[in-house]
């Protein structure tokens, strides 16, 4: 299963939260993008080449980058804004470049929700952003992932699978979290199984509905014997990342996650 370093935010960089996850039998990771913890401009080349040998040397590699969604905004009704936020995910997609990581992780965007401009609108200045996008993506060989997020304007998995569907590109493709859906109120496990072709790869962990939380399996309400069957039956564990954050504790969390999963059904190897 992949790893999520989010809980190493603030304590490390990415690659030491990856050094210390590897010497405890992990492989394969996911790193959100965001200073300090991992920030494309404050990297330097000769860096980057080091902490991809360092990778290398430990047998580890880097499934996605997430670029993150609170700072950018692909929908913004500024165009300055909308070029700064395709800049920086150039940026990330340049990191992926030099890391050979074959995925990137994106937001839709953000609406104002207080006098909100049209959805009409939102989706167009989506689009337009995605026409400069996506060209940089296919050029450096790597694939969008759009997340559904509950801040963002099209925030369940049909609406971000539509717009799969009309860019109908394998460039851009979904990230499906299920905490994310089941605190909106959406079933994760009907969702994956109605738009799977769609989704590339799957964020877990668990949530209430009242506090939106990314929590250790089984304290919320997701169903995940019947999410491990429906993973088995589509998208494969190998495209699953664990993204529970807990920054004390991390190691017996994320290893307490793995024995919990077992315990649901799930089919997680040695």
């Amino acid at each position: 299963m992949i790893i999520n370093t989010f809980s190493y935010l603030w304590s490390t960089t990415a690659i030491g939260a990856i050094s210390e996850l590897t010497q405890n039998g992990y492989n394969t990771f996911e790193v959100p993008i965001s200073s300090p913890h991992c920030w494309p401009e404050e990297i330097s080349s000769s860096e980057r080449s080091e902490i991809l040998a360092t990778l290398n040397g430990n047998g580890a590699k880097i499934r996605s980058l997430n670029a993150g969604g609170y700072d950018i905004n692909l929908a913004s009704p500024g165009a300055s804004m909308r070029r700064k936020s395709i800049e920086h995910i150039a940026s990330v997609i340049d990191l992926a470049v030099a890391w050979d990581v074959p995925e990137v992780v994106i937001s839709p965007g953000t609406r104002r929700p207080m006098i909100s401009p049209s959805l009409e609108s939102v989706y167009g200045w989506m689009y337009e952003s995605l026409e400069g996008l996506i060209p940089l993506a296919k050029r450096a060989g790597k694939r969008l992932l759009f997340e559904n997020t509950p801040y963002c304007f099209a925030p369940t998995i049909g609406e971000l699978a539509d717009i799969v569907g009309t860019v109908n590109d394998d460039v851009l493709k979904i990230v499906h979290d299920v905490a994310n859906a089941a605190y909106i109120g959406e079933d994760p496990v009907s969702s994956l199984r109605a738009h799977h072709g769609s989704v590339a790869l799957m964020h877990i962990s668990d949530t209430g509905t009242e506090t939106w939380g990314h929590d250790p399996i089984g304290t919320g309400v997701i169903d995940w014997n019947g999410l491990g069957k429906a993973v088995q039956e589509t998208i494969g564990v190998d495209n699953v990342v664990l993204e529970v954050i807990r920054e004390e504790n991390t190691l017996e969390v994320f290893a307490k996650a793995m024995h919990d999963l077992r315990e649901e059904g799930w089919n997680l190897g040695e």
